[in-house]
């Protein structure tokens, strides 16, 4: 196997992009991409593409070939991948894969989802096809509903609070407020959410992420030939997933996501790092509670301690460890088949030291967490600076 490293990366802004169909988007971060790894389109050899719901969303199946032919990719193989909200970190897990093989060189991998152009209630529906549909979405619970469960019994079961949890949701905005891709760049108070609209106890609107449009993209390359393209190459160090029952009630436990450990765990062990080594990381943050069970699920933190550690400060920009300096999916923006490249093109940049405001100081070690349902699919990577 072959050490893999990620040679150029592309973004577009995440929001309500009414100007900009599916295409654009995914056009405009793969040419962003390319651009910054210095290659031309006809370099690639394979394109993965991460997207979750097209077909519910805009009507459009077959999106590897729109993909491919939109980026000006003629006749290479192009595959879509499809795991719920974690498309996009599986998607990066298949590219990883396919370099590190030895079967191609130069790898796409995108992540696109064009989600406003259809009504809150059918987002909602769409989005609830990730969790199981004859168990829990068709007994009429929706993806809020099932993370407040899971609030509920942390809340029970440690002691956790509502404004612990609010605390997550303001120092996301406060990071996405230096991010000039964020859907909502403007700092909120622990006031702030407390007071928005319920949306299922005890998760209210600014617990939640938003329903996003947005693209982002990477290049991969094997690592003996990655400066050959880019000074600062980032080496991913390890990709891992795990999967758990995709219904909540078959889990063994609500207050922990099984996935994420076991993934977690093996990250580890192939990086050869421990959780101390990691300076900077992005979780999956769909609801607030997510990221208190990623904290501890990584096992940066002991079961019931995360939220009183994120309240405390401890993982804001430059503390103890920096989580989700892009703003997280409740500040950046969560386009569902985008999200899982977006947190490593946010790590690409950390470890490059290109990312601004709020760049953490001395970055060399990141990683990202991407989960795909309430839970049923982890994949996580470890990235590191190579000098």
């Amino acid at each position: 196997m072959r050490d893999v490293a990620i040679i150029g990366v592309g973004l577009t802004r995440f929001g309500e992009r009414w100007e900009h169909g599916l295409r654009d988007l995914m056009a405009e971060a793969g040419l962003n991409a390319l651009n910054d790894a210095g290659i031309s389109s006809d370099d690639v050899e394979m394109l993965f593409g991460g997207v979750m719901a097209s077909g519910r969303f805009i009507g459009q199946e077959h999106i590897a070939a729109l993909l491919s032919d939109q980026l000006g990719f003629k006749n290479i193989p192009a595959v879509r991948v499809e795991n719920a909200c974690a498309s996009g970190g599986t998607a990066l897990r298949q590219g990883y894969m396919a370099v590190a093989s030895g079967i191609h060189d130069i790898v796409a991998v995108g992540g696109v989802e064009k989600m406003t152009d259809v009504t809150p209630s059918e987002a909602t529906s769409a989005l609830g096809g990730a969790g199981d549909q004859e168990w829990e979405l068709g007994q009429g619970i929706t993806f809020p509903g099932l993370y407040a469960l899971m609030a509920k019994r942390h809340m029970h079961e440690f002691g956790t609070t509502e404004e612990q949890m609010a605390a997550v949701s303001v120092k996301n905005h406060s990071n996405a407020a230096k991010n000039k891709y964020a859907q909502f760049r403007k700092e909120i108070t622990i006031e702030d959410v407390m007071n928005s609209k319920p949306v299922a106890d005890p998760l209210k609107i600014f617990d939640c992420s938003p329903i996003s449009d947005g693209a982002a993209a990477l290049i991969l390359a094997p690592l003996e030939i990655a400066k050959k393209y880019n000074d600062t190459p980032i080496k991913i160090s390890a990709s891992t997933q795990a999967t758990d029952t995709l219904s909540l009630a078959e889990r063994e436990s609500i207050t922990a996501i099984k996935a994420t450990q076991i993934a977690g765990d093996k990250a580890f062990k192939a990086a050869k790092m421990e959780r101390k080594d990691i300076d900077v990381v992005e979780v999956h943050d769909c609801f607030t509670i997510a990221e208190i069970l990623a904290m501890e699920d990584l096992g940066f933190y002991k079961k019931g301690s995360a939220a009183k550690a994120i309240a405390d400060g401890e993982t804001a920009l430059n503390a103890k460890l920096s989580v989700n300096t892009s703003g997280g999916l409740k500040g950046c923006g969560h386009p569902v088949g985008a999200t899982g490249v977006k947190q490593a093109v946010e790590i690409t940049w950390q470890l490059r030291g290109e990312a601004g405001e709020r760049q953490v100081k001395g970055a060399e070690i990141g990683m990202t967490h991407n989960v795909g349902g309430s839970g049923a699919t982890a994949v996580v990577h470890i990235m590191e600076r190579v000098n």
